[in-house]
């Protein structure tokens, strides 16, 4: 092993943050989303035939590895992967000068909507780049102008047509400064061709509140971008009750949510483009739930999953799965699988420094869940969950817990779970 220890060291340490609100960012991001190597398995008689320097470094890419846990497939995340995946190649393939119909991922805080969407959307780039042997297929002859078939946008906090505009942009790297609302909006309009982009996403879109009319007009702007040709994709926190949908009608034949013309198409397209109705589909992504065998059975192999890919040198099978385990990361999480990757991580982390090196109930009631930095969220948005409190300390010898995984959670006894119902 004393071969790989220098790029084991070079390769854990992360370089500059990678912003993928910028065609270069995402670009980056995008190439690179999957090549995380994991720390290798080690036992720990295996770990203790290293050297102190060695030791280190291996230890420094364990916690790395505990850091940048891969995304899992969810039954959840799978519907909407389904759902979207469909939806970006079907309306991309369109030749009919017809609106695109969008999408809106609706879900709670630390859900994974954003990190669902991106890998969605960085899948279809992959493809879609490579179908045009990664060339943009709007550039003028003797050029190679950039292809970005994908935008990513954040909502600005306080979200106006102009620094909705604003953010589109920047995205491109487009000059903006001092131009005009109609300037803006011909600029955003003329990136979106000039890069081909079939697909732009809105992140965070509950940030706009529809009691203020400046942001009744930024969602004007936005629903008058699907005109555009492209598949307009709106995430955010609880999108049935911000209003975001106040104008809109459900088709009963197909269950879209249908918007009319914007109220002030004029200001931000052409004629023709006002025609056509908008439309939505709206796709929940909720946490797991703990109430019938199903959901408990896919809740285990989630934390499966994650237990495949710690590495803890006295991790045994069924470390995470077995036992009052998953029970009692559930209670401690309520199903959300950001809370869940967090409290992981940090109880990795926890055991390593302790010498535990395994994640034992016990050792999780240490654990508070932490957030970290919450600057760019916005709290009035929903967009940080409530965080179950942590067990009070026990005192004396603890009991073993009973396994209750199996059990019947059909009753209304006080001891069972409350299931989710987000």
């Amino acid at each position: 092993m004393s071969g790989e220890v220098p790029d084991t060291a070079a390769f854990t340490l992360p370089g500059p943050a990678i912003a993928r609100e910028t065609a270069a960012g995402w670009s980056q991001w995008r190439t690179t989303r999957h090549g995380f190597t994991p720390a290798p398995r080690l036992s720990l008689a295996q770990w203790r035939t290293l050297s102190p320097r060695q030791r280190v470094l291996h230890d420094l890419h364990r916690a790395a590895t505990h850091a940048n846990l891969p995304i899992q497939e969810t039954p959840m995340s799978a519907r909407v992967a389904r759902v979207m995946g469909s939806r970006l190649f079907n309306n991309a393939l369109k030749h009919k000068p017809t609106t695109r119909a969008g999408l809106m991922i609706n879900g709670g805080g630390y859900q994974g909507k954003t990190e669902t969407v991106c890998e969605i959307a960085a899948a279809f780039e992959d493809q879609w780049l490579d179908l045009h042997q990664q060339i943009n297929p709007h550039a003028v002859p003797g050029t190679r102008d950039l292809h970005a078939a994908v935008a990513y946008v954040q909502t600005p906090v306080t979200a106006t047509p102009k620094s909705v505009c604003q953010a589109i942009l920047d995205f491109y790297g487009a000059l903006h400064k001092g131009m005009t609302l109609p300037q803006l909006v011909h600029a955003v309009r003329g990136s979106l061709y000039d890069h081909a982009t079939k697909v732009l996403i809105l992140d965070d879109i509950t940030r706009l509140r529809m009691h203020r009319e400046a942001d009744q007009d930024a969602l004007d702007l936005i629903r008058a971008l699907m005109s555009m040709h492209l598949t307009l994709v709106l995430v955010g926190v609880g999108i049935p009750a911000s209003g975001l949908l106040r104008e809109g009608r459900r088709d009963r034949a197909t269950g879209q949510v249908v918007f009319a013309q914007p109220r002030h198409a004029r200001t931000f397209t052409d004629e023709a483009a006002t025609q056509t109705e908008r439309r939505f589909d709206l796709i929940d992504l909720d946490p797991f739930r703990y109430d019938t065998p199903q959901t408990i059975a896919a809740w285990v192999t989630h934390l499966a999953g994650i237990e495949d890919n710690l590495r803890l040198l006295r991790a045994e099978p069924g470390m995470l799965t077995d036992g009052a385990m998953p029970e009692y990361l559930f209670r401690r999480t309520g199903g959300i699988v950001g809370l869940l990757e967090r409290l992981i991580e940090d109880g990795a982390a926890h055991a390593i420094d302790t010498g535990a090196e395994q994640l034992t109930t016990d050792l999780l009631d240490t654990i508070d869940i932490n957030l970290g930095n919450l600057a760019r969220r916005d709290t009035t948005a929903g967009e940080i969950p409530d965080i179950p409190p942590r067990p009070a300390p026990t005192t004396g010898k603890s009991s073993k817990r009973r396994n209750t995984v199996f059990d019947d959670h059909g009753g209304t006894s006080g001891d069972q779970p409350t299931a989710s119902t987000a």
